[in-house]
Order: C-alpha cells, then sequence, then structure tokens
C-alpha cells in the first residue's frame, strides 16, 4: 500500500505522528493508500518555514510572480490525463467530471496572470498644498488554506492561487480523502518556478486545524466544508485576530415556471441533481415546480431521463454518468436520508435504495433518486443531503416557490426557469441567495467574478476568487507624502568662477 506524504520545502517529506487515514478507491470500496496526519509540531514547523520563505516572494515584483502562474497554466495542461485519472482514483468521478474539476481551477490561475493590474493601488495629487495621498496592497504575510474532498483541485487551486499572487505564502491542509492532486499540483508549482517553501501541503486532521487556526504567523484563514464546520473555524479564526473566509453548506432550490421550457428544465435539473453524484455544494436538490400542472409536466420528463442515468466506475468511459459518492460513510448518511424522506411522507417515485452495481458490489455506489410531495418540514429538505437525490417542492404561485427559497437557511445558489423576463428580473432582484442562474442551473460564476453564498452558506465578507480574492489576501496601505522645497533649478553642469 502506498504511503503518502506532506510537501514541506518543495520536498515531498513522511509523516513522523505515526496516525495515519485511509484514501479509498470508492468504486470497488478498498483502501489503495494510507494520510499522514500532521501533528501540532510538524504543523507548527510547515508554518514557520513559509513564513521565512514568503519574504523574498512577497518583495518580488507582480509581474514576476504572475509569470510562475502562467507557467503553471502550462503545466496542467501537460499533465491534464494523468492529473484527471489521479483524481477519478480517489474521489470516484468519471473523468470528464475530474477534468472539469481541475479546468475551473485552472481558470483561476489565468486570471491570477493579470495580479499586476489586480494589486495596482490608487493615487491623489495635490490633496492638499503639496501634499500627494496613494495606497498600496501587501500580502497578508502566511496564510491557511482548509480545503474539502468533493473537488480537490478546483477549490485550492480558487485559494492557492490568488493568494500567491498577491505575494503570500500558504499552508494548504487538504482533505485527507483525496490528497493526491493537492500534493501534484505543488510539486507543478515548484517546477513552475514558485520557490520551495511558499506553498506547503500538510496534511491532517482536527489537531493540524487547530494548529492553524491558533498559529500567530498565520495572517488568514480560508474554509471550504460543512455549515458547522465553516461557522467553528470561522469563529476560532477571528478570536485570534485573523481574517476568514469560510463557505459552508447549501441547499440550492431551482424554480420552474409554468411557461418554462420544460425538456430544457428536465435536462438541467439531471445534470445539476445529480452530476458528480451530488456532492457539489452547487449541485440543485430542490426543483420547485409553480403549480400541480408544471410539476405534473416535469415528474414526466424527469421520471425517464432518471431512469436511464448510468452510474459506474469511471474506468468504464466517458458515458458514465456520475459514479460512487466519497465514502461508506457517505453511502449509509445518503441512505438514511432517503428512508426518512419515505417514512415523513414524501413520495419516492424514483427509487434505487437497492441499487447494487454488479462487480462492484463493495462499491461505494448509490442510485438515482426522485421525490415528489417534498414538504419544508421533512429532513431530506432541511438538510444538505450532498448524493443523487432531487426532492419536488410543489408551489401554489411564483410567490410561494420564492419564499421557499428566501426562507431556507442556506443561501448559496438558485435558478429560475422561465420566458418571462419581469419575473426573471425579479426574481433576480429580491432573491437573498449569492448565485442567481436564469435559465441556467449551476451558476457558478466565471474567475473574473466572485463565488460566494449568503446565510448560513458563508462567513465572512469577501468572496472566493475574482476582485474579492485579491482583496481578502491583500492588505491595504495608505500613504500620505508631503515634500519639504528643494532646488528646482537642476544640476549644473559648469564650473563657477573663482571669486
Amino acid at each position: 500500500m502506498q504511503e503518502l506524504t506532506h510537501f514541506i520545502n518543495g520536498e515531498h517529506v513522511k509523516g513522523t505522528s505515526g496516525r495515519f487515514s485511509d484514501v479509498f478507491n470508492p468504486a470497488i470500496g478498498e483502501v489503495q493508500s494510507s494520510c499522514p496526519m500532521a501533528t501540532a509540531a510538524e504543523t507548527s514547523k510547515a508554518v514557520e518555514d513559509a513564513a521565512a520563505a514568503q519574504v523574498a516572494w512577497a518583495a518580488m515584483n507582480p509581474q514576476r510572480r504572475a509569470r510562475v502562474m502562467m507557467a503553471m497554466v502550462g503545466l496542467m495542461n501537460r499533465d491534464m490525463n494523468k492529473l484527471a485519472e489521479m483524481l477519478s482514483r480517489e474521489h470516484g468521478k468519471t473523468i470528464p467530471d475530474a477534468k472539469g474539476d481541475l479546468q475551473r481551477g485552472l481558470e483561476v490561475i489565468e486570471y491570477c496572470i493579470g495580479a499586476p493590474h489586480m494589486l495596482k493601488g490608487e493615487y491623489t495629487d495635490d490633496a492638499g498644498p503639496g501634499i500627494d495621498i496613494f495606497s498600496m496592497r501587501q500580502p497578508v504575510g502566511v496564510v491557511a488554506a482548509i480545503m474539502p474532498f468533493n473537488f480537490p483541485a478546483m477549490m485550492p487551486l480558487w485559494h492557492v492561487g490568488p493568494a500567491l499572487a498577491c505575494g503570500n505564502a500558504v499552508v494548504l491542509k487538504p482533505s485527507e480523502r483525496d490528497p493526491s492532486v493537492p500534493l501534484a499540483l505543488a510539486e507543478l508549482f515548484v517546477e513552475a518556478g514558485l520557490p520551495k517553501g511558499v506553498f506547503q501541503v500538510v496534511n491532517g486532521d482536527k489537531e493540524a486545524v487547530d494548529t492553524l487556526l491558533d498559529h500567530e504567523i498565520i495572517g488568514g484563514v480560508s474554509f471550504v466544508g460543512s455549515t458547522p464546520i465553516a461557522q467553528y473555524i470561522y469563529s476560532r479564526a477571528t478570536a485570534n485576530g485573523k481574517r476568514a473566509q469560510c463557505f459552508g453548506g447549501a441547499k440550492n432550490h431551482l424554480i420552474v415556471m409554468p411557461d418554462a421550457d420544460m425538456d430544457q428544465a428536465a435536462d438541467a435539473l439531471i445534470g445539476a441533481g445529480f452530476g458528480a453524484a451530488g456532492e457539489r455544494c452547487m449541485a440543485v436538490s430542490v426543483a420547485v415546480p409553480v403549480g400541480d400542472e408544471t410539476a405534473d409536466r416535469l415528474i414526466e420528463k424527469l421520471v425517464p431521463r432518471i431512469e436511464k442515468l448510468r452510474v459506474a466506475p469511471y474506468t468504464d468511459g466517458d458515458d458514465v454518468d456520475f459514479g460512487p459518492v466519497v465514502t461508506r460513510e457517505a453511502k449509509e448518511r445518503i441512505l438514511g436520508l432517503i428512508q426518512s424522506g419515505v417514512d415523513q411522507g414524501a413520495k419516492l417515485v424514483v427509487d434505487n435504495r437497492d441499487f447494487s452495481l454488479q462487480g462492484y458490489e463493495n462499491g461505494f455506489f448509490v442510485g438515482p433518486h426522485l421525490f415528489d410531495h417534498v414538504t419544508p418540514d421533512m429532513d431530506i429538505y432541511k438538510q444538505e443531503i450532498f448524493g443523487p437525490v432531487l426532492s419536488t417542492v410543489r408551489a401554489a404561485s411564483y410567490e410561494e416557490a420564492v419564499g421557499l427559497a428566501m426562507d431556507h437557511e442556506y443561501g448559496n445558489g438558485t435558478a429560475i426557469f422561465t420566458r418571462d423576463g419581469d419575473a426573471a428580473r425579479d426574481f433576480a432582484h429580491r432573491i437573498n441567495i449569492g448565485m442567481v442562474g436564469i435559465n441556467v442551473p449551476i451558476p457558478v460564476p466565471l474567475a473574473y467574478h466572485t463565488f460566494g453564498g449568503w446565510k448560513k452558506s458563508m462567513f465572512g465578507d469577501l468572496n472566493q476568487h475574482g476582485p474579492d480574492s485579491f482583496k481578502f489576501y491583500t492588505r491595504t496601505k495608505t500613504v500620505t507624502a508631503r515634500w519639504p522645497s528643494g532646488i528646482k533649478e537642476g544640476g549644473e553642469f559648469n564650473f563657477k568662477a573663482m571669486d
């Protein structure tokens, strides 16, 4: 069995704690490697070494730092197939989905090539008599990124890229469930020209996380995961005087108006609800058709599409729709929530509770499920399932549909499918949710806009990637200058005659 490492000061380093976490191949349910869990001392040393390396990196001009990002783009494209296979083997995603994971991270690195422009300050001349004022954006120092399992390439790159481009050093704590791609990305950054020690990867659990949250050198913390943990990390980091951006759970609603193109809406729900086995913070898990006639038409369109979905391991080809969930515990939790929906009175229209894949009976596969007549008091509506389960909540009116999305505690993403521009515009302006799609089911912004939810989906003031990331990973310094009067005639080039 392979023993994974940390990545410290540009080298793979074996763990010393003697504690390991099993890394599974979720398609077959077998352990394929072991991931070391760092001690507090190992984590602290990585932070201290990062701080030492950061000084020279921050002193490098932004254009030279941007060239590292440019080289990283080329290296990721070179190794795309290898990275995608590595990602799929540990996570379970299909190869096309794994490449999408890498590509959306790569797009943020491409955006970071524009760091010289993003880091420009402001200038005011003659703010007062002989007084000029200007601002500078300077790095925070050493920052921590604590990232989730569901996007082992994209999520680290969304945070590591902007942080490095701004002149910071980064200590990344990836998910112990699929750490190989983050380790590989660290190697590529060094190959791209990043000085050793500026990007450290420390594998670990709560001990490593708490060490990062409490370490006096760490100036900022980024986190993506569940809402309870996001709230914990935000509270502890900010209590220690650190800036923090912590992104939590979601329950994304897609409202289907009576005038919507029903085939388009059904196709959108299939991809958004079941892609990546539903293990996405932007997955659509709640369909809200307006009116019973709309609901009946939508269900009629959804059922045959769901029944045709191909669930299989990524090795079965690019026509696989989705693979297994990440762990056996995740599978059991999803099936438990499905059973709670049945027990609480929802109608299970597509039932795959007995799903089993021949030859992969020990894999963590969960078949696609469709509920109808779900109500807001049910657990399958209130909780983030993070699995291939779509719930249909029927709304009698547009106002009721909007109210469902607005009243839910999560506010990550939402969408409306309609041909009515007035309804779409009203929805976009009124909804209290961070990312809105109009006939777009998963409204993930491109890299040059920002990504982030509202309500209990996000703790902090600044979002991921885009302009907000350059604000989060820098501090503003403002200088007010006045120079005393001096010689204005310039230099003299002739010898004066002697008196």
